[in-house]
């Protein structure tokens, strides 16, 4: 995949699921978040969201690191937390970062359990994440990057006092939100909780 500095292991195993090519969102934000910078990126569904998130997690934490969460990644329910794991799985073939994907009609304790051993990416619904952190006492500030998929979506349901919940928790970290629409909900929370966020508004082609 043509990205400038892209981890070389990474982009073997996207070349090996037949992505050779970078689309026109993954050529625009690539570098923005791999600096570490905050930003929102709007694209039509079915544009690549789940890749570039995904691909843009690996590059950043590369290697596993005994510690708690390093990249908390926020979707809408259990059938995204399921297709955001089986991404990783598939374009970390050649990395060794511990995933998890919790969500609400999973079994808590057990989660709780995996990530008191140490682990680098969490993927959750909104409730969940919000029900672990704020019962198990896990030391939130290793998370590095915080991102939420469908945030038009999550925040139009009223998912946002809990973001802003967990951003709070947080001293230090990048923060990204992905959506189809930047609507009012997102545009405000991302001014609230972000510094300087660039925005991309990728054109939705006929």
């Amino acid at each position: 995949m043509n990205l400038k500095k892209i981890n070389p292991n990474l982009q073997k195993a996207l070349i090996e699921n037949g992505l050779t090519e970078a689309n026109e969102m993954q050529q625009e934000t690539f570098s923005t978040i791999k600096s570490g910078a905050d930003a929102v990126i709007q694209s039509a569904g079915g544009t690549g969201k789940t890749t570039t998130i995904v691909l843009s997690v690996i590059q950043k934490l590369e290697k596993t690191l005994d510690e708690s969460t390093r990249a908390l990644i926020i979707v809408e329910n259990k059938e995204k937390v399921l297709k955001m794991e089986d991404f990783f799985l598939k374009y970390g073939t050649y990395h060794d970062l511990s995933i998890l994907g919790v969500h609400d009609k999973g079994d808590i304790d057990y989660d709780k359990n995996i990530i008191s051993l140490g682990l680098d990416v969490l993927i959750g619904t909104p409730n969940k994440i919000n029900a672990m952190f704020s019962s198990a006492g896990f030391n939130i500030n290793t998370v590095k990057m915080l991102i939420i998929d469908d945030a038009d979506i999550l925040f139009r349901n009223r998912m946002d006092a809990i973001i802003l919940r967990l951003s709070n928790s947080i001293e230090k970290t990048q923060r990204l939100f992905f959506c189809s629409q930047i609507t009012e909900r997102v545009a405000v929370l991302a001014e609230k909780i972000m510094i300087e966020p660039t925005f991309f508004e990728m054109e939705i082609e006929e």
